[in-house]
């Protein structure tokens, strides 16, 4: 039959499309479905990551980022300007193109691996004798398409989650896909929470000019962050511009037409108030499983309306199978990635596993954070006996050559064994040095093994073997 499949994955965000193309390698029939659309209709695979989350705000935070190196910082390498501007709608534009083509190279995928997708909204109608049905329906208006398929692989992936009191409009009260569309600076821009996007998203419009102000709830900055990087993050940003409010709680906004009032009280308890044109909400994201028509199968969620699995990604519904923000662990592209892949593998009986000790985290600011494994405070909060070593950029030939020596490398190793148990950098290219500490520690390295490791000069990887040998007290160019 033709709407017959060994697997259909519901959504084409980073777990669901890579599951599907990694089943279809696998010798599977496979059928992918996603209602994701572009302004002219057409299909945009690729989830929140590749429509309005971590690839165009990567393309912002790089032409914001050529902006401030253009207006501060080029006069020091020689490199004189005139009448420095910006336009707004081309970088706009720009990110625009970038997201598209990335659609455009999810499709050619799906097409070069034989699988069928689906343009629509996928849910449950039950179970036959084949398999699990599935209804679609098709974004494009055109009648409802029922396939089915043995396994069936959920990946509808999150939205962002809204103040209770300020719903999204994404004119004056933006998410992070209104964040992303802004076709001119806001004068003043207020961000609730500062986490990954808000970070990212508040350096994008500071350096374009915003007085951009941060409003975070907990009441440690990054406190997900190894405390020292934290500590370095926060005198950094605020040394850029950036003014940060932790252990805030917002009680009232309002929204006019002209700016949005924003009211909460601080750290101390006092009433403060404050005025923003936009207000940028990244107070983390929900999992999407309404539309699935989960209650008429089953499907069970948890307290916290995510899809209940097992450590290998299974439902409690036979050949049921969720990965990436819609199930537990962290919500990261390159997770979701990992447990597609590794749900395909075990439809083919392998036996591939999906370590969350080895997933790296990475924030795109400037300097940039990254960072894997443990972090000093949870280590001393479990008992685990540790040495440290750090050293900083500012002692790297490459660093001083490329004019940022911003922030350290720091490792974390077993006092008794010296196994690594957690690699933490600020500075430049953190989100690439970091894989050095996750390869280290899939393979059970030790502290010895990366400072016996040539690594070549001039680059900034030396830092990362200084900061090793820095465990052991013999750091040689600090």
């Amino acid at each position: 039959m033709a709407n017959t499949f060994d697997v259909a994955v519901i959504g084409a965000g980073p777990g669901g499309y890579i599951a599907a193309i990694r089943a279809a390698q696998l010798g599977f029939k496979v059928a992918c479905i996603d209602d994701g659309a572009r302004a002219d209709g057409k299909p945009a695979p690729g989830g929140t990551c590749t429509n309005v989350g971590c690839i165009p705000s990567k393309a912002l935070l790089q032409s914001s980022e050529h902006f401030e190196m253009a207006q501060s910082h080029f006069a020091e390498h020689g490199i004189g300007l005139k009448d420095l501007s910006i336009d707004v709608p081309k970088m706009i534009a720009r990110k625009a193109k970038i997201v598209q083509q990335t659609n455009e190279g999810i499709l050619y995928l799906f097409k070069k691996n034989k699988i069928t997708f689906f343009h629509g909204r996928a849910s449950f109608d039950g179970k036959n004798e084949n398999g699990w049905q599935l209804n679609v329906s098709p974004t494009s208006g055109k009648d409802v398409e029922t396939l089915t398929a043995t396994h069936v692989i959920i990946a509808t992936g999150s939205s962002p989650r809204a103040l209770p009191e300020a719903a999204f409009d994404n004119k004056r009260i933006l998410d992070n896909e209104g964040a992303l569309a802004l076709t001119e600076t806001p004068k003043r821009l207020g961000v609730v929470g500062a986490g990954v996007i808000g970070l990212e998203m508040g350096s994008v419009w500071r350096r374009l000019g915003a007085e951009v102000t941060l409003l975070e709830a907990l009441p440690e900055f990054l406190g997900v962050a190894d405390v020292a990087v934290a500590k370095e993050a926060a005198k950094l940003f605020k040394a850029q511009g950036l003014t940060i409010h932790t252990g805030v709680k917002i009680t009232a906004v309002k929204n006019s037409a002209k700016e949005v009032a924003v009211e909460y009280t601080d750290a101390a308890g006092a009433t403060q108030k404050a005025s923003f044109d936009k207000l940028i909400v990244s107070i983390g994201r929900v999992p999407n499983t309404k539309g699935l028509n989960a209650e008429a199968v089953g499907l069970t969620l948890d307290e916290r309306g995510f899809i209940a699995v097992d450590d290998h990604c299974r439902t409690n519904l036979p050949n049921v199978w969720a990965v990436g923000d819609v199930v537990r662990g962290p919500m990261l592209a390159h997770k979701a990635e990992e447990e597609g892949v590794a749900v395909a593998e075990r439809l083919a009986g392998q036996k591939p596993h999906v370590d969350f000790n080895t997933v790296p985290y990475v924030i795109y600011t400037s300097p940039e954070i990254a960072w894997v494994g443990k972090t000093e405070q949870q280590l001393k909060a479990a008992g685990v006996a540790y040495r440290a070593g750090s050293v900083p950029f500012m002692a790297n030939g490459r660093a001083r050559a490329l004019g940022d020596t911003r922030g350290f490398v720091k490792w974390l190793a077993d006092a008794a064994t010296d196994r690594v148990l957690g690699l933490h950098i600020i500075g430049p290219m953190a989100s690439e040095l970091v894989m050095e500490g996750v390869t280290a520690m899939e393979f059970g390295a030790s502290s010895e093994d990366i400072a016996r490791i040539c690594h070549a000069h001039p680059t900034l990887t030396e830092t990362v073997k200084e900061a090793a040998l820095a465990l052991d007290g013999r750091a040689l160019n600090f």
